[in-house]
C-alpha cells in the first residue's frame, strides 16, 4: 500500500539490520545520566571490606580542616613572599590541617555512636566540590591584596605577580606528597602489626610497630636523610667553597693585612671569606679620596680555621697578628664576630674605617666554613666559644697598653654573630665595663643579652624598639637617624647599638611560634608590618621559617637587611672628631654604591 506522497509505508520498508543514527547518542546520553545519577548518590568512593589498610578517598573533615590551614597560609607575614614558596608553605600548612582534621575524624568515630547517612555524607562532599574552587580562588585574591599592601609598607614595587594557579598546584603537590608519605608509614606500621601479631597478642604488636615505626622514621629522617644527606652535602659544598677564593679578589702586599707575605696566617690558611676580608680592604688613597685629607692604610687581621687546632690557639695567633701589625697603636681597635662562613660585612668595617681616617684595625677568627643555617644545627656553642676566646686574648693584651694610649675597643657582630659576640660577655653590664662600645645587627632570639634586655625593657616601650634603662647606655634603631635620638636623657658611654628591623625574621624566629603568640605581633606594631598579619598555631612558624630564606628580597632597612645603618650607628658609638651629618650622608651613598644588596629573593651574604 502506497502513501500519499507515494512511498512505501513504514511497514513495507526493508531492514537494514542498523539502529536509527539517534541510538548511540541515546546510550551516551543514558550512560552519562547513569554515571551522573551514581555520583550524585554516592561522590566519594569507599573501601570494599575492613581489609583494605588505607582509605582511597580523603576524609572530608580533614580536606575542610586543610583547606582551612591553606587559606591560614596565605595571610601576610613580616616580609612578602614570592608565589614558588607560598606554594611550598600553603603544602606544608594544608598537610598539618589534614592531619589535624583526620585526628578529630577519628576521635569522633572512637566516642560518637551517630554517624551522618549516605544522604547527608553524598550532601556534603558536593557541597565541597561546588563552594571549595571559589572560594580558594577568592583567597588567593585576598592574599594577593595584602601582600601588595605589605610591599608598599616595604618600599618595594607595587606590582605582584602572585600566579594563583601555580601556587594552588604546588600546594596540592606538597600536601599529597606529605599526605602520601604519611599513608606509607601507617601502611609499614600495619605490616608489620600483623607480623608481629603472629608471635604476640595484638595490643603488644600495635605497640611494638608504633615503637619500631618512630624509630625508623626519626632514624631515617634524621640521621641518614638530615646528618648524613643534607647537611653531609652542606659540608661538603661549604668546604669546596672555603677553598675557593671570589672573582676580583687577590692576594694583598701590604703588610698591614692578613695573607700578605709579612702576614703569620698564610692567604691559603684564610679560608674564602677571610681571603675576601683582606684582598678587598680599602687603601689609605680610597679614604683619601673620600675625606679629602691625608689617611692611613687600615689594619685587617683573620684567622682562618686552618691556621689552628684549638680555639686558645687561633685567639694567640689574632693577637701575634695585631701585635706585628701595629694595632694596638692605632685609634680604634674591633673585635668583628664572623657567621658560620667567616663572613664579616664590608660595609660595617670600611665604614668604621672611613669615619677614622683608616687609623684602625679590624680583627676576626673563623671558627667554622659552614653556612650559618647549618652551623646554628650543629655547632652553635662553637661560634660563642670561639669568639670568647679571641675577645679574652685581645682584651687581655689590650690592658697592658697604657691607660691613657689605648686605643678606642670596640666589637661588633651581625645575625649569628651577635649570639657568638654576646655568648662571650657575662651579660650587658660586663658588655659595657669590658668595651668601649657595640654594634650589634640582627640578633638572632638566641642571643643572650639580646634576649636579656628585652626581657628587661622598660615598660610601654614595644618589644620592636625596646627601651632599657630608659637608654642610658643601649639604644636600638631601625631608622638611626631618628631612633638612636628619641630620648630624653643624655646617651653615656659606652654605647650599644642595637640596629633591629620590626620587619626581620631572623629576628623574631623561635621554635616557641608553633604554639605561642609572639610579642611582636601586639600593638602597636613595627612601622614595616602591615596591620593584617597574625599569629596562628603551626601556620605563623612555618611562615617565618620561609621569611627567613627571603629576609634579603626587600630593601634596607626592612628584612634582613641593614644598608648603610651600620655609619650612623659607629658615628654614634665612636664620635669621630670633625664629623658632620653631610659626611654621614656621602659615606652612607658611597658604601651603597660599593656593596649594591644582591638580586634575587634568596640573594644573601653567608
Amino acid at each position: 500500500m502506497l502513501d500519499t506522497a507515494g512511498g512505501s509505508s513504514p511497514a513495507s520498508r526493508p531492514e537494514t539490520g542498523r539502529e536509527p543514527p539517534h541510538g548511540a547518542l541515546t546510550q551516551a546520553v543514558d550512560f552519562t545520566r547513569s554515571r551522573t545519577t551514581a555520583f550524585l548518590s554516592k561522590p566519594y568512593w569507599e573501601r570494599p571490606d575492613s581489609t583494605w589498610v588505607l582509605r582511597r578517598w580523603p576524609d572530608l573533615t580533614a580536606c575542610l580542616v586543610a583547606v582551612f590551614f591553606f587559606w591560614l597560609s596565605l595571610t601576610p607575614s613580616l616580609v612578602p613572599r614570592p608565589w614558588y614558596f607560598q606554594g611550598a608553605i600553603g603544602g606544608i600548612t594544608a598537610a598539618i590541617g589534614y592531619g589535624l582534621g583526620a585526628l578529630l575524624s577519628w576521635l569522633y568515630r572512637l566516642v560518637a555512636p551517630w554517624r551522618p547517612g549516605p544522604r547527608v555524607r553524598a550532601r556534603c562532599w558536593l557541597a565541597f566540590y561546588v563552594t571549595a574552587p571559589p572560594a580558594v580562588i577568592f583567597l588567593l585574591s585576598r592574599s594577593a591584596d595584602m601582600q601588595r599592601e605589605l610591599r608598599r609598607l616595604q618600599d618595594l614595587e607595587p606590582t605582584l605577580t602572585w600566579h594563583s594557579v601555580m601556587i594552588a598546584l604546588i600546594s596540592l603537590g606538597v600536601c599529597g606528597g606529605l599526605l602520601l608519605a604519611a599513608r606509607t608509614v601507617r601502611l609499614f606500621t600495619r605490616l608489620i602489626t600483623v607480623q608481629l601479631n603472629r608471635f604476640v597478642p595484638w595490643p603488644v604488636a600495635v605497640a611494638l610497630s608504633l615503637m619500631i615505626t618512630s624509630m625508623v622514621v626519626v632514624y631515617g629522617t634524621r640521621d641518614v636523610v638530615f646528618e648524613r644527606g643534607i647537611l653531609t652535602a652542606a659540608e661538603h659544598w661549604a668546604a669546596a667553597k672555603d677553598r675557593s677564593t671570589d672573582p676580583g679578589v687577590l692576594r694583598p702586599y701590604s703588610p698591614l693585612l692578613s695573607g700578605s707575605p709579612d702576614s703569620l696566617i698564610p692567604w691559603e690558611e684564610l679560608g674564602n671569606k677571610g681571603r675576601t676580608f683582606t684582598g678587598a680592604a680599602i687603601s689609605a688613597d680610597d679614604i683619601s679620596a673620600f675625606t679629602g685629607t691625608e689617611a692611613e692604610s687600615p689594619v685587617r687581621a683573620y684567622v682562618g680555621r686552618d691556621s689552628y687546632t684549638d680555639y686558645a690557639e687561633g685567639a694567640a695567633l689574632a693577637v701575634k697578628e695585631l701585635e706585628r701589625t701595629g694595632a694596638f697603636d692605632r685609634e680604634v681597635l674591633a673585635i668583628a664576630a664572623t657567621t658560620g662562613t667567616g663572613w664579616v660585612n664590608a660595609t660595617t668595617v670600611e665604614a668604621l674605617e672611613y669615619m677614622h681616617h683608616g687609623d684602625t684595625a679590624v680583627v676576626a677568627m673563623q671558627y667554622s666554613y659552614l653556612p650559618s643555617w647549618a652551623s646554628f644545627l650543629v655547632d652553635r656553642d662553637e661560634a660563642g666559644d670561639a669568639t670568647r676566646e679571641l675577645v679574652d686574648a685581645v682584651h687581655r693584651r689590650w690592658e697592658q697598653e697604657p691607660e691613657g694610649s689605648r686605643p678606642i675597643l670596640v666589637v661588633f657582630g651581625e645575625s649569628m654573630g651577635v649570639a657568638a659576640m654576646e655568648a662571650a660577655f657575662d651579660g650587658v653590664q660586663d658588655l659595657l665595663a669590658r668595651t668601649d662600645g657595640a654594634l650589634l645587627i640582627g640578633a638572632p632570639y638566641f642571643s643572650p643579652i639580646h634576649s636579656a634586655i628585652t626581657e628587661n625593657r622598660d615598660p610601654g616601650s614595644p618589644v620592636w624598639r625596646p627601651v632599657y634603662d630608659g637608654g642610658r647606655h643601649v639604644r636600638f634603631a631601625q631608622f638611626p637617624d631618628r631612633d638612636l635620638w628619641a630620648f630624653d636623657r643624655p646617651w653615656e658611654h659606652p654605647r650599644v647599638v642595637y640596629l633591629q628591623n620590626a620587619s626581620d625574621p631572623v629576628v623574631w624566629w623561635e621554635p616557641d611560634l608553633l604554639f605561642q603568640r609572639p610579642e611582636w605581633l601586639s600593638r602597636p606594631l613595627g612601622p614595616d608590618v602591615t596591620g593584617a598579619v597574625d599569629w596562628f598555631p603551626f601556620v605563623t612558624f612555618w611562615q617565618t621559617t620561609v621569611d627567613m630564606a627571603v629576609s634579603y628580597g626587600a630593601p634596607a632597612p626592612h628584612g634582613h637587611r641593614y644598608g648603610s645603618n651600620p655609619v650612623n650607628a659607629w658615628e654614634a658609638i665612636t664620635e669621630p672628631a670633625e664629623w658632620t651629618e653631610e659626611d654621614t650622608q656621602r659615606l652612607r651613598l658611597l658604601l651603597e654604591l660599593r656593596h649594591p644588596p644582591r638580586s634575587g629573593w634568596a640573594g644573601k651574604p653567608e
